[in-house]
């Protein structure tokens, strides 16, 4: 099974430690891309008009300028440094030793700096996303599109995708062939928090039961005991399957 996660916008920086080291990070095929991808964010972000070319706010004058140390800063297991609704909701720190192992192996996020990455690389803060044209490199979505499509299969082994991305990031990699007919995307009904509060619940039992579907159904099996959901058949040939899940109350 491998769970697709999108990152978090907001990402929490650690005061001290090791540098990043490229080398060390899951898929090193990916390292000549990622090292492009840096030089060119380094150098937007230390010019004259990094907010708009990174589409943010020019309130965010601290994170843009984390984008200039990436080599230098602190990093953290990727699993710490992604924050917000879904990353609260999965609370990887509460869950038990055999439960972060799975996680560890089954989840991986897609990130537009690094193109893919396991809750355990570790990486700095940074702020970029997906669908910014970066001067240098161009749109990243299809920057990345060809490295992934060769390396992120032999991620999945036998076992579903979950697709848990947003679609800015699910334009970087669509799972093709053979593995179409394993690939689930989950649909949240309601409001963007909800439907990030519901995916990290989700990954959060799937880890903690053990869960190994190897088919979309088995996929919905796996959850009913604590989401209501409906799984459809994909609407053509390569296009996923499609699970609405919705948290089922506790208590």
């Amino acid at each position: 099974m491998l769970i697709l996660l999108p990152p978090s916008e907001g990402k929490s920086q650690r005061r001290r430690g090791h540098s990043l080291d490229l080398g060390a990070l899951s898929f090193p095929a990916l390292t000549p891309l990622r090292d492009e991808v840096i030089a060119a964010l380094e150098k937007v972000s230390s010019g004259p008009d990094p907010y708009g070319v990174l589409g943010v706010s020019p309130n965010l004058t601290e994170e843009v300028a984390r984008n200039t140390r990436l080599r230098t800063a602190p990093a953290a297991p990727a699993g710490e440094v992604y924050s917000g609704v879904l990353y609260d909701a999965l609370d990887l720190a509460s869950l038990d030793a055999a439960a972060k192992r799975r996680a560890t192996r089954s989840v991986v996020v897609q990130s537009a700096l690094f193109g893919a990455v396991r809750l355990s690389d570790r990486i700095p803060a940074y702020r970029l996303s997906m669908s910014v044209n970066l001067p240098g490199v161009g749109p990243l979505a299809a920057a990345w599109r060809p490295e992934l499509e060769a390396n992120l299969p032999d991620a999945v082994g036998r076992g579903v995708i979950v697709d848990c991305r947003s679609s800015t990031y699910a334009a970087a990699w669509a799972p093709g062939g053979q593995l179409a007919s394993r690939w689930v995307q989950i649909v949240v009904p309601g409001a963007t928090h909800m439907a990030k509060h519901t995916r990290g619940l989700m990954t959060r039992h799937l880890v903690r039961a053990g869960a190994a579907p190897r088919t979309p159904e088995a996929l919905a099996e796996a959850l009913a005991d604590g989401f209501d959901v409906a799984l459809a058949p994909p609407a053509r040939a390569g296009k996923p399957w499609v699970l609405s899940t919705t948290a089922r109350p506790q208590g």
